[in-house]
């Protein structure tokens, strides 16, 4: 007989100044999909509102870094994203986590999936796509 442990789910949020890609596990923390794209002036509001839905105990919130590993120039409004937040909802733990490469991976990703160049364009499928990989990326990394 099996006993099945439900944990909370992982959020994870690929940061972009107009719109913000999101991804979530199950809550066995083994699946991670594509939830959303929001734009980012309601992402506050939306982690809140999900946050208090789901049960939610972890936000992974993507760090860009460049080759040289210097931080690109939006890490700046990251960071006073992730202040907010902290306030905000101070019982949910938050991390920051390297996301370097993840917004080509999805664009190949969604090329080998075999999605036409007009769907291709949609950078909302590609931002929630990118938030994807870094929460598979994370799961994988707990799993090794």
């Amino acid at each position: 007989m099996f006993t099945f442990v439900f944990m909370s789910r992982i959020v994870a949020v690929d940061f972009g100044l107009k719109k913000t890609g999101i991804a979530v596990t199950d809550e066995f923390r083994l699946i991670a999909s594509p939830l959303t794209t929001v734009k980012t002036e309601s992402l506050l509001e939306f982690l809140i509102n999900f946050c208090k839905d789901e049960n939610v105990g972890l936000i992974l919130i993507g760090q860009p870094k460049r080759w040289d590993n210097s931080f690109s120039d939006i890490e700046v409004n990251i960071q006073e994203f992730v202040n907010v937040l902290m306030a905000k909802i101070p019982d949910i733990e938050i991390k920051r986590v390297d996301e370097r490469f993840t917004s080509k991976l999805a664009f190949q990703s969604i090329i080998a999936s075999g999605v036409g160049k007009k769907k291709r364009r949609n950078k909302e499928m590609v931002d929630q796509i990118s938030a994807t990989i870094i929460l598979q990326d994370f799961l994988a990394s707990k799993n090794s």
